[in-house]
């Protein structure tokens, strides 16, 4: 009987350790990568954010690689910049890159995403590529209704008149990211789903459950839809989730000044359930073809 209970004992304490040692691993921050982004004013804020970040996550030998951002950009605009200036192909070039990203305007198929895709894994068989699918500029296309002119319109906005051109734009990416990892044989590029978070964020403005904000123009500084801090902040959480494949919640608020505590856990909480439960992100299982 002592044998047994002996045994019992053990063994329990063999499984204890197993599930500590599986929580550890767990939680153990994620090895650093070398990070260059491109884009246009809808991304090129949230290289900065991330440097802010990658330590109170407690992540070792992450490097900003470089940045190269041309206002209101589509992706070949950075592909045809001269060679002496575009930074971006010359770090391409080194193989010393982990992860690359695009901001893609709204032509899509996009030329300039094929071709940094193709050199990129050409020196890196192992880069990963990421395309934040934006929030829509003016809200809505130009011929639809809802077509914002003035920051305060915003505030009459519909949900699902917001979520369908992020929809159309999203799956327009997502033919195109096919193609592509279909074409190399791998999951190399994928989709960071921003704009989903952003209509989710005014959503809640709406159901009035964000507080401290009651307006949805309040997210906007302008017609375009350039963001302010609560918009910014949420996109840089979403593309930090994509990067390191790893939830921001819980962090503490050090990236933006103009989010309270509350909104930050918010923000980091949408930003992760939007990312983590979107197949083209690169967090759930790989999709099916």
């Amino acid at each position: 009987m002592n044998l047994r209970r002996h045994f019992l004992v053990l063994s329990l304490c063999l499984l204890s350790s197993f599930a500590t040692a599986q929580e550890a691993a767990k939680q153990s921050p994620p090895k650093g990568q070398r990070v260059f982004y491109t884009g246009h004013s809808f991304h090129m804020f949230v290289p900065d954010m991330v440097e802010r970040m990658v330590p109170l996550a407690k992540i070792e030998g992450h490097k900003l690689a470089g940045k190269q951002g041309i206002g209101g950009s589509k992706v070949i605009q950075h592909w045809d910049l001269q060679d002496e200036k575009n930074n971006a192909k010359k770090a391409l070039l080194t193989g010393e890159v982990d992860v690359f990203t695009m901001a893609p305007h709204l032509m899509i198929p996009d030329p300039g995403i094929d071709n940094f895709v193709e050199l990129g894994l050409k020196h890196n068989p192992n880069l990963r590529l990421l395309l934040q699918a934006s929030w829509y500029p003016y809200d809505v296309p130009p011929t639809a209704e809802g077509f914002i002119r003035d920051n305060a319109a915003r505030d009459a906005a519909k949900i699902p008149a917001l979520q369908a051109p992020v929809d159309e734009w999203r799956k327009k990416l997502e033919e195109q990211t096919d193609a592509l990892n279909k074409k190399y044989e791998k999951e190399a590029v994928f989709i960071v789903p921003v704009g989903d978070a952003v209509v989710k964020l005014r959503s809640l403005i709406v159901d009035e459950k964000f507080p401290g904000i009651t307006k949805q123009s309040q997210l906007f500084r302008d017609p375009i839809g350039h963001g302010n801090g609560h918009v910014m902040a949420l996109a840089a959480y979403c593309n930090f989730a994509a990067i390191y494949r790893q939830s921001p919640e819980g962090l503490p608020l050090n990236i933006e000044r103009s989010v309270s505590e509350e909104q930050n856990a918010i923000l980091q909480r949408i930003a992760w359930e939007t990312v983590s439960q979107y197949p083209y992100s690169g967090i759930e299982k790989p999709r099916a073809k």
